[in-house]
């Protein structure tokens, strides 16, 4: 049998673009070799979902006094979360085979690779069957990065550290938990943790955390972290792993600090290694990303690449757009990727959510904006429902378009907010149109219509 599409890898772009395919009347082929739903299903975005609810639950439960509700004995069952956690990813995973089904795509597990090509397009092996399509997409996705830090592999082979995948699974709370990097998977992890009765210090080379976060956005996140007890050591560099303890460099002075569970969350790399690349000459960078245009193509006719394993965007909901891009254009119908108004969330307690420029990329770029930054107060949803919140919205714009080019928050409801700053974005609205929208009231979004108005 000749497929029209064979992809490789079902996580998020793998698994959309093979149901918009399927639904169009294509014959597609989806290979997965671990789970369908890749990392972000059952080892990323949902699951650690499911925990940090968990703890917003347990947290507002500690806290219930301030707003006139006391709990007592409040405990959290830490077997319980993972059970639900499970549960939670079981169901969604059934509902995307049921959907890839119900669009008549053939899913097979095992590990495809590409195998050259013959006169019907591509060969693909999977568990030692050769398949053939005329059309391939790539989308393999990303693993976690494992730099050759003395101990780092020996502590993973003994269970004494871990990554995004293993933490997701404990079990039992760890007395003290050390997190080796402080981007979003490290903080969202370091969060729920703390919440739960860990002590947890976060190990990070920068002098900032969240990575390319607004700076301000970052700097009280991070004070908000210090005040519930999480430790934080910036500028500073991992050396060496014990069987108990991470040993960090800083300001030439070697530190010891004692781990109960480590997490190395460093950062993620294209999964792009022995997947028979060369077999077909498709070109990728020194990181081992695939190099793709707008239309998602690589420099091989017929060959498609979404998701992280394009290291454009490392985003589930990048992903999906990605492969919606990529199976329109395989259609005949006209579409391309745009990459400038594309959200980020971290999902801790409180929310930090971001689209467009921050001040430091405006800079760079040699935009001249102005900036609105206004406390979450002005909300009056917001203070009725955040007793002590301390939350900030940050707006830029752009001085010679009158338009918005980024939108930086911290504060519950942050994930929620930021889609409607990502389509004023996208579409270029005047501030001046977008102040004529009426806003629902009360709701914490008013917060994003005040800040317009400064100016």
């Amino acid at each position: 049998m000749i497929y029209d599409l064979i992809v490789i890898g079902g996580g998020p772009a793998g698994y959309l673009a093979s149901e918009r395919a399927g639904h169009a009347g294509m014959k597609v082929l989806l290979l997965e070799e671990r789970n369908v739903g890749g990392v972000c299903l059952n080892e990323g975005c949902i699951p650690s979902k499911a925990l940090l609810y968990s703890a917003k639950i347990y947290d507002y439960a500690k806290t219930g006094s301030k707003y006139g509700v006391t709990f007592e004995g409040a405990s959290i069952d830490q077997e319980t979360v993972i059970k639900r956690k499970e549960k939670v990813v079981k169901t969604l995973v059934g509902g995307v085979k049921a959907a890839l089904k119900a669009n008549h795509v053939e899913i097979i597990e095992g590990r495809g690779k590409i195998d050259g090509r013959d006169e019907d397009g591509f060969k693909v092996t999977c568990l030692n069957e050769t398949y053939h399509g005329k059309r391939l997409l790539i989308a393999t996705g990303s693993v976690p990065i494992m730099p050759p830090i003395d101990g780092l592999l020996d502590g993973f082979n003994k269970g004494f550290v871990m990554t995004n995948r293993e933490i997701l699974d404990l079990t039992v709370i760890p007395e003290k938990l050390v997190v080796i990097g402080g981007g979003v998977i490290g903080l969202e992890m370091a969060s729920y943790f703390n919440s739960v009765g860990s002590e947890v210090t976060i190990i990070e080379m920068l002098d900032r955390i969240a990575g390319q976060t607004d700076l301000d956005i970052s700097r009280l996140l991070m004070k908000d972290y210090e005040k519930k007890g999480i430790s934080f050591k910036l500028g500073a560099k991992v050396v060496k792993l014990t069987s108990d303890s991470v040993i960090y460099e800083t300001a030439g002075e070697s530190i010891e600090v004692k781990a109960t569970k480590v997490l190395a969350s460093i950062g993620r790399r294209p999964n792009t290694k022995d997947i028979g690349l060369d077999s077909v000459n498709v070109e990728t960078d020194k990181r081992g990303a695939i190099l793709t245009d707008n239309k998602m193509r690589t420099n091989i006719a017929e060959i498609y690449a979404a998701g992280d394993v394009n290291g454009k965007s490392m985003l589930a909901h990048t992903a999906y757009r990605e492969a919606e891009v990529c199976i329109n254009n395989i259609l005949g119908k006209k579409d391309i990727m745009r990459y400038g108004a594309i959200p980020s969330v971290i999902y801790t307690n409180p929310e930090v959510a971001s689209v467009g420029e921050t001040e430091e990329t405006a800079k760079t770029k040699g935009i001249e904006y102005d900036v609105a930054n206004i406390t979450m107060r002005f909300s009056g949803r917001y203070v009725a429902e955040n007793e002590g919140g301390n939350g900030i919205c940050k707006v830029l714009r752009d001085k010679k378009n009158n338009t918005i080019i980024g939108v930086s928050l911290i504060g519950n409801s942050a994930s929620e907010l930021i889609y409607g700053a990502s389509l004023m974005i996208e579409m270029e609205m005047q501030i001046d149109d977008i102040k004529e929208l009426v806003f629902p009231h009360p709701t914490v979004s008013e917060a994003i219509r005040e800040a317009l108005f400064t100016f």
